[in-house]
């Protein structure tokens, strides 16, 4: 929960900068730097954890490609629940297929539950257009399609490195390199220079580093579909942000979706 609260401040911080390319650029770039103290306490990932952190390393890059241009369509209040609401699902189902998971009847009713109000709440209309809005819809689609991929992939990662703490350490050491190399490919050497913008990338980048070692810690000693669904309680949050903090509106509609995500979490606890 601690980590859903986390995430969604942090996205927060992303949909309300004007150029969002450079601040995940900072956000990624200062959470890499401030990994590279901690290597040489950790120790070194076999081959076969490499394979898993650089897969996941493209599959992060593209989350964050996509959720940029999903920001650039759309308010939060839309983007983030659709992006964060079709994940568990996804995880979910791959866990049960090919992982061997079972779930108890009351956890697989409570995720479900938990999908339905999120995906509720992605339907909020703002202030774009409709093609504006469809824009957005479908970059979020895939926002979500790399959540899912990367969810499994560093649930796997996390149980077969020597300690999740260190799968994590190695993963954001080098998780920033891509994603500023291409905001220095779009922006150009301005990127670099000094910028009040800096001081807000690295708490952000601070926040995401604290919440994703949380998530990690978590899928290594229980089941990945509750975990992914615990974590997506963030809309929850979001919702909240979107509407008294970043002023998108939230209406009655988001109230409701915001309780159904509760209810499902209550199930998935049982």
């Amino acid at each position: 929960m601690l980590a859903a609260l986390l995430h969604a401040v942090w996205n927060a911080l992303l949909k309300s900068n004007a150029d969002r390319l450079s601040m995940m650029a900072f956000v990624a770039g200062s959470g890499s730097l401030m990994m590279l103290p901690l290597l040489p306490f950790v120790p070194v990932p076999s081959w076969e954890v490499w394979k898993i952190i650089l897969l996941s390393l493209v599959l992060h890059t593209g989350y964050k490609v996509f959720l940029v241009k999903a920001y650039m369509h759309g308010d939060m209040g839309q983007v983030y629940p659709l992006a964060r609401g079709l994940a568990p699902a996804m995880v979910t189902v791959v866990g049960f297929l090919f992982l061997g998971e079972q779930l108890p009847l009351t956890a697989t009713l409570g995720i479900a539950v938990i999908i339905l109000g999120i995906i509720s709440l992605a339907w909020r209309k703002g202030e774009a257009g409709v093609a504006k809005d469809h824009r957005a819809v479908l970059y979020a689609i895939g926002t979500s399609c790399f959540i899912a991929a990367y969810t499994l992939n560093d649930g796997l990662g996390g149980r077969i490195a020597e300690s999740p703490m260190a799968y994590v350490v190695w993963l954001f050491a080098l998780d920033g390199i891509s994603i500023v190399a291409i905001a220095l490919w779009r922006r150009g050497p301005a990127l670099l220079k000094p910028q009040k913008a800096w001081a807000y990338g690295a708490g952000g980048g601070f926040i995401s580093l604290i919440a994703y070692w949380l998530v990690i810690w978590a899928m290594s000693i229980t089941p990945l579909g509750p975990v992914a669904a615990l974590r997506e309680t963030s809309v929850i949050f979001g919702a909240l942000i979107s509407g008294y903090v970043l002023k998108e509106g939230l209406g009655v509609r988001a109230i409701v979706a915001a309780c159904v995500v509760a209810g499902g979490v209550i199930l998935l606890k049982m």
